[in-house]
């Protein structure tokens, strides 16, 4: 019905991290080196779904979309670094803000982070390179992973959406411990768009041949119909996880953003679990 693949795994949640690093990264208010944690951790992604297919079997459309990826990550991180200088428009904005404040209040210029004004910002464009060409590689290992074609590729993608966002959401919450004076927006919008995709994640595992053949016993899943079982708890939890995690963020108290990135720690091991369940029973 459908294939597990590591190669293909990996491609997929690399995938799924760019584009949502592209999603935060557009908004011009996250700090320049959050990109580069975000390129540099799904990069090496890419990369190892190229180790993993050397060793456990080659696709060639989607390996050679794995190094597309890996090329356009790297290029991307290396204009993002050529440019470090003019930072990110909305950081110097809010910087800048804060220490007008400051001086007015105490009469004391304190030091603030430089930045070039007059030089180029890295333009996010760049950011959709890299998923852009990793959805060829993620069409092309759906349709070498399974029967129905068209379900895998289904499943793939929106597993690939499903994981990044929720990803990147729960990286995106450890970043305001270096950048504490950013808004919440961009943390606020992955986790929508995480809710936004959870219906989908959990209506393409529904498709038959699917889950529900596990849950009546179609499907053997070799314990008793237990794995199907804790399909259904890891997709609820997710969603009941994200819903506390808006409802935290919604408190004044800086302290809960830290509150909110220890929920999605949780949510991130339910939604692996939701994607990955599925795939190893119906495999």
């Amino acid at each position: 019905m459908i294939d597990l693949d590591a190669a293909s795994f990996l491609l997929q949640w690399a995938v799924g991290g760019l584009f949502f690093t592209w999603v935060t990264t557009r908004r011009r208010e996250v700090g320049i080196g959050y990109g580069w944690m975000m390129r540099i951790t799904f990069g090496l992604m890419a990369l190892a779904s190229l180790l993993a297919s050397h060793f456990l079997g080659s696709v060639p459309v989607r390996d050679a979309a794995a190094v597309g990826v890996v090329l356009a990550t790297g290029f991307a991180l290396l204009v993002s670094v050529q440019r470090k200088a003019a930072g990110v428009r909305g950081q110097r904005e809010v910087v800048e803000r804060r220490s007008a404040r400051v001086a007015a209040m105490t009469g004391i210029d304190r030091d603030e982070q430089r930045f070039d004004k007059d030089g180029p910002e890295f333009p996010p464009a760049l950011d959709l390179i890299a998923p852009a060409i990793g959805i060829v590689g993620l069409v092309a290992a759906g349709i070498d992973a399974g029967s129905p074609a068209w379900l895998s590729v289904l499943r793939i993608l929106v597993g690939a959406a499903f994981l990044g966002s929720i990803t990147d959401a729960m990286l995106l919450g450890h970043w305001y411990l270096v950048q504490p004076g950013l808004a919440r927006g961009p943390l606020l919008e992955l986790v929508r768009w995480t809710q936004w995709i959870w219906p989908f994640e959990v209506a393409v595992m529904l498709i038959p041949v699917g889950m529900v053949s596990v849950l009546n016993g179609t499907i053997d899943d070799h314990y008793g119909g237990i794995l199907g079982w804790m399909w259904v708890t890891c997709a609820v939890t997710t969603l009941g996880l994200l819903i506390v995690t808006r409802a935290a963020l919604r408190e004044r108290q800086y302290s809960a953003v830290m509150a909110a990135t220890g929920l999605l720690y949780l949510a991130i091991l339910t939604a692996f679990g939701t994607d990955l369940v599925a795939r190893a029973v119906l495999s």
